[in-house]
């Protein structure tokens, strides 16, 4: 290997490594905005992202529910006994299968919750506006293929698995 590509190597090593940090503080601030969210509608945060996916998604069986927020079916049902008490969602029955309950968004829940969002919205906005379309569309792929590792990371925790088994970083603390 010549010493510029152990130099590409290292920058790159180093970048990927500065991303992982960004990212981490990213994740921590998002946290606490949530929580601040949750807090002002009366939720936890995991209520707070079962709305959110009702929202996104529209009606859910409470499995998918649970699935979709890394839960089991047993959490989930408390979730949507403080949603349903709350106001936010009702549960409906299944047209397609009537043994079946889905879980509705009500709907005046968007006029509850997406204002304490606005601000957040309006300044990603203006934060997009510093990069070019294909800057965009390699951010939107980085975010859409990290997304589903962060999921299922936090369902193998969930389940007591550890996520660091093997990894570098695991061994790199011992």
């Amino acid at each position: 290997m010549s010493s510029a590509e152990h130099a590409d190597r290292v920058d790159r090593a180093q970048l990927a490594a500065a991303v992982d940090q960004e990212l981490r503080t990213l994740v921590s601030r998002s946290v606490l905005f949530h929580q601040a969210v949750a807090d002002r509608l009366g939720l936890s945060v995991l209520d707070l992202n079962c709305l959110g996916a009702l929202v996104a998604r529209g009606p859910m069986a409470a499995g998918q529910l649970a699935e979709e927020n890394g839960v089991t079916t047993g959490a989930i049902t408390g979730v949507i006994d403080r949603l349903e008490a709350a106001g936010h969602v009702r549960r409906d029955r299944d047209p397609k299968d009537r043994r079946r309950v889905l879980v509705t968004p009500m709907p005046n829940l968007e006029a509850k919750v997406f204002p304490l969002f606005e601000s957040l919205g309006s300044s990603l906005a203006e934060l997009c506006e510093r990069f070019t379309e294909g800057e965009l569309e390699t951010v939107l792929d980085f975010v859409r293929s990290a997304a589903p590792i962060t999921h299922d990371e936090a369902v193998k925790l969930r389940a007591g698995k550890s996520a660091a088994k093997g990894s570098k970083r695991a061994a790199a603390a011992k």
